[in-house]
């Protein structure tokens, strides 16, 4: 894709990129790594078991050399011997392997860590293309492979010369020492040499490890469209996430203009700002927000008031504080029960001389009782 569009990967990958590249079983790994790790410890498990499978075949060869007729004629005698072979060599033979296999677990889970992908397992046509396999085989990573392994074998091949003249005189003298200690000094010189070997898999394993990590951060690196594509893909689309948060509040403003003819007062400020209050006993203990606005919202709000006979009251401080410190269908602050209290007694009370069941009330002061801290 990045390709495709012509954009840089300039963008470092996102979590979800690295989830996705380990599901489908794209991680760093290093093979020269896996090796080191499997050779220096097939190396460290012949110095440590070396001997005692020397000598165990040593044992087995003379067990099988002194055979008498009736061991050779007797097939159950036969079962016997195989029993004995097995004991001799069991022990040494099971734990050299045993170390190798963890060897070769830790190595290649060291860089990247274990990870098994039912997607990279599953079959793919593209793996048997002619073509793409002749592209790998051509391209710039076939050419770092080269390079690897004509280092590798310049520095075993040196290594190797160089250990043969050390070891020389020593691999010379075995033809004229006793068995078995001819066996087991073979067997020593074979492990020594060996390790030396194996650690010069430790150059290569230091610069191709590094060299795997970067290759792969660098392939799993972003163009700016994939990041955007990817943040539209798992957060939504922006402007689709708009247009449902605009529809969103056009339905609450709805459901909030439905519920202005049931208020008991709209507060005003007179202009810009408009709260409905309703007084429930039933309900709440306290008076209730049914709706609220601002400018064009607020008249519609004191529109609708006056279109069902739902008195205005006009008290600036009031309203905004009512609209700064509440939200629709929230009981109104503790601080201000007294200020409300004193407009809903007011309303009351003009209900009722309105009704002819008493007298004018006083008019409502402008200086009700608002806290500082909810004076905005």
């Amino acid at each position: 894709m990045a390709e495709d569009s012509g954009q840089e990967r300039t963008e470092e990958p996102t979590s979800k990129k690295i989830d996705d590249a380990r599901k489908k079983g794209q991680i760093a790994r290093s093979k020269e790594l896996g090796t080191t790790f499997v050779l220096l410890f097939s190396a460290i498990a012949l110095l440590l078991y070396g001997p005692g499978i020397g000598k165990a075949l040593y044992n087995v060869m003379g067990r099988m050399l002194s055979l008498n007729r009736n061991e050779t004629y007797d097939t159950t005698k036969m079962f016997a011997v195989w029993g004995d072979i097995a004991a001799e060599l069991l022990f040494p033979m099971a734990m050299f392997v045993f170390i190798i296999a963890i060897a070769g677990i830790v190595g290649n889970t060291l860089l990247g860590g274990f990870n098994f992908s039912w997607q990279a397992a599953a079959p793919k046509a593209s793996k048997m293309s002619p073509m793409k396999g002749l592209k790998r085989m051509l391209g710039p990573q076939a050419a770092i492979e080269l390079l690897k392994s004509v280092l590798k074998f310049v520095l075993v091949a040196g290594f190797a010369i160089l250990l043969i003249n050390m070891y020389f005189n020593e691999i010379l003298h075995l033809s004229i020492e006793q068995i078995p200690s001819s066996i087991e000094h073979a067997l020593e010189i074979i492990a020594w040499m060996f390790l030396a070997l194996s650690c010069t898999m430790i150059i290569i394993s230091a610069i191709d490890a590094p060299y795997q990590s970067y290759n792969h951060h660098k392939q799993l690196k972003m163009t700016l469209q994939e990041v955007k594509d990817e943040y539209k893909n798992s957060e939504g689309d922006p402007q689709i996430k708009a247009r449902i948060r605009r529809t969103q509040r056009e339905m609450s403003q709805r459901r909030m203009m439905q519920d202005v003819p049931d208020a008991d007062v709209v507060v005003t400020n007179p202009t810009h700002y408009s709260v409905a209050l309703k007084y429930d006993t039933e309900r709440a203990g306290a008076p209730i927000v049914i709706a609220k606005g601002v400018d064009e919202l607020a008249m519609q709000i004191r529109k609708i008031a006056k279109g069902n006979a739902v008195p205005i009251v006009e008290s600036p401080v009031l309203t905004r504080s009512l609209y700064h410190t509440t939200e629709v269908g929230d009981q109104i602050p503790e601080q201000l029960f007294t200020a409300v209290a004193q407009v809903l007694a007011y309303v009351f009370q003009l209900n009722r001389f309105q009704k002819g069941k008493g007298k004018r009330p006083v008019a409502l002061t402008r200086d009700l009782p608002i806290p500082d801290d909810l004076k905005h």
